[in-house]
This record gives structure tokens, C-alpha cells and sequence, in this order.
């Protein structure tokens, strides 16, 4: 049996967000749920994941996980606010998010009290780790290389990449960030192109290559004959090459500082301070 999947759109950042439900009970899971961000106004929002939950709330479902598939650099997580309206779901991530935390806790000097052993989390998967949605098995995928604690999750023939893969016309993520690796994403594509080629692949973001419509479905067999980095028969050599030589050209992402700071927390937004205003942080001459 195989999972329904609803796709939602966060136009903002490109992001899709998924409700994955097992249909032979209420069982279901939300991955990657976007919190809304105005910068130029400090002010965020959640109608994008409330929309999420409106429709949990239409199918009767129960919400058993609220799985990332790693720390996003381009978006705040909605994950923390997820939560908070439905406390019986397990907010989880891969290991090695222990690793993200470590790197970036001195550039945003965010003292001795914020823990990098992922505590801010209910659950942190082990690669090759599998949980229950319902009667289907959720599996981990450890897919390092855009980011240390990048994971892909396989419910039933349903592949949710995060940024490991893009559609085929996309190619692939950037691997220029701390802890990133063209080489070891190189290795984590190839594991999940062994997996059956008609596995349904949902990936993270979508920016229209060429004007088409946003996508989000794709397959392993697409994939491995299409994607413009990482066909089948190209070597790790030239996909590194290719790799390296397309992030040299890009910008950092726009939010990524907001960004990481509060996703490293698992989606909470900074304590207020003695004013009763919440602020983030913004290092300057760190990259």
C-alpha cells in the first residue's frame, strides 16, 4: 500500500510542504512546513501552515510526525508552531543536525545555553532508521551533501528528497555551504537512484526552470535518464566539476541567516527580551 500525498505550494521560497497520509487509516505525516516571513518587515506568519492543518483538520486525520529534511537555508520552519497545535505529533530530523548546530552556534554566538545535541527536537533518525505511519514504514535515508543533516524519507514508493535532488530540469542542490559536499552528494543521489524506478519523487523546491508551472513529482527513472547534473552515466568526477563550478556563481541565499538561526532550533523563534521583542541576529563578515 503506498501513501496519498497533497502538495502545498510556498510561493515565497519555492518551498513544497507535504501531507502524506496512510490510506487505510488516519495516519499521517506533514514534511518541510514553511513558516511565513516578511524581511523587509521582521514580521512572520503562519497562514501557509495553517493551511496544512485545515487540512488535516477536512480529512479527519491525526498527525503522527512532523519530519524536516534538514536545516533549510532559504525559509523558516513551521515546525515549532506545528507543534504547538498539535502536541501529540513527534517533530523529528536526521542526526546530523548535531553537526549543523555545532558549526553555526559561534557565528551566531548564541551562548552557552543553546544545546547542539538536537534536544530541541522529539526525535532525531539514525540513516536507515524506519517509523510507522499508520499500517505504512516510513524509512531514513541518510543523503548528505548539500548539507550535513540532509535526509530523504521513503513512505511506502513515495521518495521526499528535501534538496538533494531537484526536478530533472533543475538538476541538483548547492553543495557550497558549511559542511556541504559535491562528492558526497554525489553518493547520496546514487543511493537513491538503486531504488526502483517507478519510486515517485517529491522534492523541496521547484523555481519553474524556463518559465514552465512549478513541479513537484518526479520518478527515479526520470531522474537517472534526465536530470541535467547527474544522469546515469556520468562520472562522480564530472558531477563534481559541474557541481562546483555552477555554486561558484551563485548568491547566498536571501534568508539564509534568519534562516538557519531559527531552523536549528527546530522552527522556535528567539526568546523576547526584556522589551518583550524577539530579534535575530545578523553576523556580519562571517561569508
Amino acid at each position: 500500500m503506498n501513501p496519498v500525498v497533497t502538495a502545498f505550494f510556498h510561493a515565497q521560497s519555492y518551498t513544497w510542504t507535504y501531507l502524506v497520509r496512510d490510506p487505510a487509516s488516519t495516519a499521517a505525516v506533514i514534511i518541510d512546513p514553511c513558516l511565513d516571513f516578511d524581511a523587509k518587515a521582521g514580521r512572520t506568519g503562519t497562514a501557509s501552515a495553517q493551511a496544512v492543518l485545515d487540512a488535516v483538520a477536512q480529512q479527519g486525520l491525526e498527525l503522527m510526525w512532523i519530519l524536516e529534511t534538514h536545516a533549510h537555508a532559504d525559509h523558516l520552519s513551521a515546525g515549532r508552531w506545528l507543534k504547538s497545535q498539535c502536541p501529540q505529533a513527534r517533530l523529528a530530523i536526521g542526526q546530523g543536525i548535531r553537526e549543523v548546530q555545532r558549526t553555526f552556534k559561534p557565528v551566531f554566538n548564541l551562548g552557552e545555553d543553546f544545546a547542539t545535541d538536537g534536544r530541541q527536537f522529539d526525535h532525531l533518525f539514525e540513516d536507515d532508521e524506519h517509523f510507522a505511519v499508520g499500517t505504512l514504514t516510513g524509512r531514513v535515508l541518510a543523503t548528505p551533501g548539500h548539507t550535513n543533516d540532509s535526509v530523504s524519507y521513503l513512505i511506502g514508493d513515495a521518495l521526499f528528497v528535501g534538496d538533494t535532488l531537484f526536478m530533472p530540469d533543475g538538476g541538483s542542490a548547492r553543495c557550497d555551504f558549511p559542511g556541504g559536499s559535491a562528492a558526497r552528494l554525489y553518493h547520496s543521489i546514487q543511493r537513491l537512484y538503486a531504488l526502483p524506478d517507478a519510486t515517485r519523487v517529491y522534492v523541496c523546491h521547484d523555481y519553474g526552470p524556463g518559465g514552465r508551472e512549478y513541479r513537484c513529482q518526479t520518478s527515479i527513472a526520470e531522474q537517472k535518464a534526465g536530470n541535467i547534473h547527474l544522469r546515469s552515466e556520468i562520472p562522480e568526477s564530472e558531477f563534481v566539476r559541474i557541481r562546483e563550478a555552477r555554486d561558484a556563481t551563485l548568491d547566498m541565499p536571501a534568508l539564509i541567516l534568519p534562516s538557519i538561526q531559527v531552523n536549528i532550533r527546530a522552527g522556535e523563534l528567539p526568546v523576547p527580551e526584556g522589551n518583550g521583542v524577539r530579534y535575530l541576529k545578523l553576523p556580519l563578515d562571517q561569508f
